[in-house]
């Protein structure tokens, strides 16, 4: 267990020691995007009732932090890792890959949720914000930050350069978080589009997380769990499975 309790100290300090990149500057772009929008659709637009749409907002962006810092906290140290050919240290210890595997997931949770905790306790001091069930909101960050890790994982082994890695977090990643529900509900969409949003595991996450806040949701926040445990059980499994083979890493 010591050499799993390294790889998480080494993971937690990497993104620690740049945390002005990893941690204020997620912060400060999510607290931009609540600026612009709040100032401009914040009197325009109503999501729920007896919620202003500024405060609709917040936990969407929160969550939406999260999951884009889990997604690039093991995504990248795997990429950075692999180009620089240091991995083969960690395929000689005698870590199993199931450790490696935790040891990456539980930094990249641990990034996410000290992200998404500066966002809320900045956003505090501006805004009375609800929260129904910490309990709720806690379990969705934990599952959403941890299934996004395991993706990086899977991001972070499969791309063979930056380029690749960027891509895949701009046209794929970006994308299913911005259009998961975090600036609008799925009922307003037209009838075809929401089809589409509830096939987005994002949305899932992002809806139960903030039924947390405001025990109002598009749709339950039991079946939003049971989806978001589906995909974390088929994730896990395939990531597990590229590093038990090797797949990329042992060539």
């Amino acid at each position: 267990m010591n050499g799993f309790f390294t790889l998480v100290y080494k993971e937690l300090l990497r993104f620690w020691k740049v945390g002005f990149q990893t941690v204020f500057a997620p912060m400060l772009s999510t607290l931009l995007y609540l600026l612009i929008f709040s100032h401009a659709l914040g009197e325009r637009v109503q999501a729920y009732p007896d919620v202003t749409y500024t405060v609709f907002l917040i936990p969407g962006l929160v969550i939406m932090a999260m999951l884009q810092n889990a997604f690039a906290n093991s995504s990248s140290s795997l990429i950075q890792s692999i180009v620089s050919g240091t991995h083969v240290f960690m395929l000689l210890s005698p870590l199993s890959y199931q450790q490696i595997f935790a040891a990456y997931v539980l930094a990249s949770m641990v990034r996410g949720l000290v992200v998404g905790l500066g966002i809320y306790m900045v956003t505090l001091g501006f805004f009375e914000l609800p929260l129904y069930s910490f309990a709720w909101v806690f379990v969705f960050a934990l599952m959403g930050t941890a299934l996004l890790g395991a993706l990086g994982i899977i991001a972070g082994i499969w791309a063979e350069k930056f380029e690749q890695l960027a891509a895949l977090q701009n046209f794929v990643i970006l994308p299913l978080t911005y259009l998961s529900g975090v600036f609008y509900t799925i009922p307003s969409l037209p009838p075809f589009w929401q089809g589409l949003s509830y096939l987005n595991p994002f949305f899932y996450m992002v809806d139960g997380f903030r039924y947390g806040f405001f025990r109002t949701s598009d749709v339950s926040p039991h079946l939003s769990l049971g989806a978001l445990v589906a995909c974390f059980l088929v994730v896990s499994w395939l990531t597990l499975r590229m590093l038990k083979v090797g797949y990329k890493i042992r060539q």
